[in-house]
């Protein structure tokens, strides 16, 4: 049997709130009460709920009070105001704060049916993307631009304005960030949509190959040259090509590349003839690389031709807001793909996330759902559980509430990352690549953080 939805009704009339008990219970959910905002606090506290009816006026804490705690100690909560009291600056308010909707007394059964209904089926954030699909499209995986944060709506605005154009573009980011999906909307969205998109990490593959998978090779050009091979420019003729940590490129390489940018033109290793490209070049890095220019480990004229659009994708420390929509959004895929019925998380395992510093970003996030939802036995994920898989600070006690604000923290961030890599490496007994594999990094980036932190 499907089990019931359930909702925390607090409202201190009594006869309203035995009315909406009656009436929600005959809708099929499963109900809990709470006679202020105080009580309707420790009861998201003790269990997790799925949506929360709550009057506004309460007597001793009232709802607005109420809705501010409770989205800071879990804000993936969606909560439905109710108020007798209509007018545009209560609205106002409550919605700033975090509530999904508002309704006012006497109540419209219909409309809070159906408001109720897509508070529950997560609607509202399909409806928040639902532009994002329609301007950019959905033919590449967009899990990663899910957010409602500042940076996240800004990059989303800004890829939907560069997408249609033949601009170069440079995304910048930390590992794990999801650079290589903005760089897949970008082409999948623009006039070049039906031509190839090729992608290539030029920190893969031995300097001493890179020229030959770029340009391409001629038959005996070098040893084992045995065949001609075309390279990713002539591969992605017509369409794009995604050049990843374009930064690990030898200067000699890319006096090359920045020759192909300017003439259009290349040679294949080994050959003499002159081939023309047409391929629109988004680049990315996870350094900065300004600061490689500055140290001759960049060339400048590259970097300006590179840098003619430039895409910040921010790290997921900086924008925790997201983190509960991403984090559903993972649920549910993991869920349905390992055939799993798990409604959500407790309030307990989203407090955990929230304090987690993700070292790996998004790609870690991810990682640890998946895994959360591969062991997890129950219909929710809970706090326990996800402290098992990671790694860092031990959850905070019942009631503290999660920071909520990017830089809320300080530089503890910092303290907490340098201690997750610390103790990822106690757990790998030392083994950088295991290490980083239960971060859900790369080795790459795990050495960065090591120099960070002056751990090397």
């Amino acid at each position: 049997m499907k089990p019931k939805k359930t909702i925390l009704v607090a409202d201190d009339d009594l006869a309203h709130r035995t009315m909406l008990r009656t009436l929600l219970s005959g809708w099929g959910y499963a109900i809990t009460e709470a006679d202020d905002g105080s009580s309707a606090m420790e009861a998201v506290r003790r269990q997790p709920f799925d949506l929360i009816l709550m009057d506004i006026r309460m007597i001793r804490v009232s709802g607005l009070e109420a809705l501010t705690e409770i989205k800071a100690y879990n804000p993936a909560i969606p909560v439905v105001i109710m108020t007798a009291y209509a007018s545009v600056e209560t609205a106002v308010q409550a919605l700033k704060k975090g509530a999904y909707d508002y309704l006012t007394k006497p109540l419209d059964f219909d409309e809070l049916r159906l408001t109720l209904e897509r508070a529950m089926d997560h609607s509202h954030l399909r409806e928040e993307n639902r532009l994002l699909k329609e301007s950019l499209g959905e033919r590449f995986d967009r899990r990663s631009l899910i957010g409602r944060s500042v940076a996240m709506t800004r990059l989303i605005e800004t890829v939907s304005q560069v997408a249609p154009t033949e601009a170069t573009v440079l995304i910048t980011g930390e590992s794990g960030t999801g650079k290589e999906m903005i760089a897949g909307l970008i082409h999948y969205n623009s006039l070049r949509k039906d031509g190839p998109f090729i992608r290539f990490n030029c920190a893969a593959i031995a300097e001493t190959l890179l020229e030959s998978e770029l340009f391409g090779h001629e038959k005996g050009a070098f040893t084992g040259a045995d065949r001609r091979k075309e390279g990713k420019f002539r591969q992605a003729d017509g369409g794009s090509l995604f050049l990843d940590e374009v930064s690990e490129m030898s200067v000699g390489m890319q006096v090359k590349l920045l020759r192909v940018l300017q003439e259009r033109e290349l040679t294949r290793v080994g050959g003499e003839e002159v081939l023309r490209v047409d391929v629109r070049l988004i680049a990315a890095t996870n350094r900065d690389l300004l600061k490689e220019v500055g140290a001759g480990r960049f060339r400048e004229d590259l970097f300006y031709r590179l840098n003619v659009v430039m895409l910040h994708v921010p790290p997921l420390r900086e924008r925790p807001e997201d983190i509960p929509l991403l984090a559903q959004e993972f649920l549910v895929q993991f869920a349905a793909k390992n055939r799993k019925t798990i409604k959500g998380f407790t309030p307990q395992a989203m407090d955990r996330l929230l304090r987690h510093p993700w070292p790996g970003n998004v790609r870690e996030l991810m990682n640890s759902v998946e895994r959360a939802v591969v062991l997890s036995r129950g219909e929710y994920l809970d706090g326990a559980e996800l402290s098992l898989l990671l790694p860092g600070a031990a959850p905070a006690p019942p009631g503290t509430a999660a920071p909520s604000l990017p830089g809320s923290e300080g530089h503890s961030l910092e303290i907490v990352e340098r201690e997750t890599i610390l103790k990822a490496l106690d757990t790998a007994r030392g083994n950088k690549s295991e290490a980083a594999r239960r971060l859900g990094i790369t080795r790459r980036t795990l050495h960065q953080k090591l120099r960070k932190y002056e751990m090397m």
